[in-house]
């Protein structure tokens, strides 16, 4: 009974370069989130969206560890190569961001103090847990040719990437901003559209639900792609032009002024045009020239 019991432990799922880079992001999200919490300096929106993505990101990655460790992730009614791959490389963003946000608004200078001390070991940690979740993503990255988890794939990763940009692109809008303006509301109706179709591919690709689309997936992607890219188009050209007309920016601008804020609308949207455009190239070459 006891050997029965010992063969569904898993070994390999701590001892295999993926399971050393999940544990050290562990270890790592855990410190950060400790000294972070010891300091008790951490309040207002960006201090808690650091709290939550460290606390977030050390619960779930702890999860996939024991459920690969005791082999229970068969049971679960999804596809386990592509969530992993999904989590992995929301981590690696939502970990990278908190890495800049945390020390840019909340590490004041000069930096003398324990408390600062404490600070600036919990930014080196999260830097390092971004470090780790980025080598998990390039390991767990399918190579070419291989299509059997989609979410493992460049375009697959590039998903992900664009529905958390659109996230960060959500968290900057202020309704008195871009409702003055037909010509952003449109580019509001470009991020929601794109973010919603992106995330249901997402979850779809999780859930295995794919296979119940009646049309040819891959060409789907294609033309949904082509969409996407012609839509943020017309936002990077349309934000700029209908936030900055005939407006400067005002002397005391800080984080949370309007001008700060439209600036990263325009550079995340031509983030994610890029990524779009990144995406359809390579979802072309893998649909109309595969290999035989």
């Amino acid at each position: 009974e006891s050997s029965r019991t010992m063969a569904t432990v898993n070994l390999r799922a701590l001892t295999s370069w993926v399971g050393i880079a999940r544990l050290l992001a562990v270890v790592l999200s855990c410190l950060a989130f400790s000294l972070v919490a010891s300091t008790g300096h951490f309040g207002g929106p960006y201090g808690t969206w650091c709290m939550f993505t460290w606390c977030f990101c050390f619960a779930v990655t702890l999860l996939v560890l024991l459920l690969e460790l005791l082999e229970l992730y068969p049971l679960l009614p999804l596809s386990w190569d592509d969530f992993t791959s999904a989590f992995s490389m929301l981590a690696t963003l939502m970990v990278f961001t908190s890495s800049v946000v945390f020390p840019a608004t909340l590490i004041s200078s000069p930096c003398s103090s324990s408390q600062c001390a404490r600070q600036a070991v919990a930014t080196t940690a999260s830097c390092l847990c971004f470090l780790a979740y980025a080598v998990e993503v390039s390991l767990t990255r399918a190579k070419p040719g291989d299509i059997s988890s989609f979410l493992s794939t460049v375009p697959g990763l590039l998903k992900v990437f664009e529905a958390y940009v659109a996230c960060l692109i959500f968290s900057l809008l202020d309704n008195r901003e871009y409702s003055r303006e037909p010509g952003l509301m449109w580019c509001v109706a470009v991020y929601s559209i794109c973010f919603i179709f992106t995330l249901l591919i997402i979850i779809f690709t999780i859930g295995r639900c794919l296979t119940y689309i009646p049309c040819p997936l891959e060409k789907v992607l294609v033309g949904y792609n082509f969409l996407a890219l012609l839509m943020y188009l017309t936002a990077t050209i349309l934000w700029p032009l209908y936030s900055f007309q005939g407006r400067s920016r005002p002397d005391s601008c800080d984080a949370n002024c309007w001008w700060n804020k439209n600036l990263g609308v325009t550079f995340l949207t031509i983030f994610n045009l890029i990524a779009y455009l990144v995406d359809l190239v390579y979802s072309t070459r893998m649909v109309f020239f595969r290999a035989p």
